[in-house]
């Protein structure tokens, strides 16, 4: 046990937090000034997985983590489409999930938006049109944006909402 501590006392921390660079403290300023300014300090997301692979959701996770922290910035995921203003779907528009994206779009109070996250709702990843696969989601849903990648990093999915709010 005395070698342990000797050890720990002699290399000290090794999970200190990383300094945020300058780039990302900048994209969540300006992240933070759009909520603001848009919807009032507070946007609240419905994250919607119509069938993917979960590594868009998964990106969206570490969203939440201290390095990132989006809630700080006033961006927060609502587990209910009934408080979000915003749905962001991910994966492909499936024959059996569709019905479901659709019933979730039209519980979101208006004004309401709809934004794509990785290729698969744009049909820009290796999947072809057949029975089971109703997508591109533009044929289902009013797109207001974009985020491409597969899987898009987390600080793509930043700049893809900072696009977004720049937008509307």
């Amino acid at each position: 046990m005395i070698r342990f501590w000797n050890k720990r006392l002699k290399t000290g921390i090794l999970t200190e937090a990383p300094d945020i660079d300058e780039e990302l403290a900048a994209l969540r300023k300006s992240l933070k000034d759009e909520v603001k300014k848009k919807f009032a300090g507070s946007l609240a997301i419905r994250m919607v997985d119509s069938g993917s692979c979960n590594a868009c959701e998964a990106e969206c996770n570490a969203l939440s983590n201290p390095y990132y922290d989006l809630e700080r910035l006033g961006i927060y995921f609502v587990a209910s489409p009934r408080h979000a203003d915003v749905m962001l779907l991910s994966g492909l528009m499936t024959f059996n999930m569709t019905p479901h994206v659709l019933d979730a779009y039209a519980q979101i109070p208006e004004p309401k938006w709809v934004v794509t996250l990785g290729d698969c709702p744009a049909m820009q990843a290796p999947f072809e049109k057949t029975f089971a696969v109703n997508a591109p989601a533009t044929e289902h849903l009013p797109v207001a944006h974009h985020i491409p990648g597969c899987p898009p990093a987390p600080d793509a999915i930043i700049r893809g909402l900072l696009a977004f709010l720049k937008k509307i």
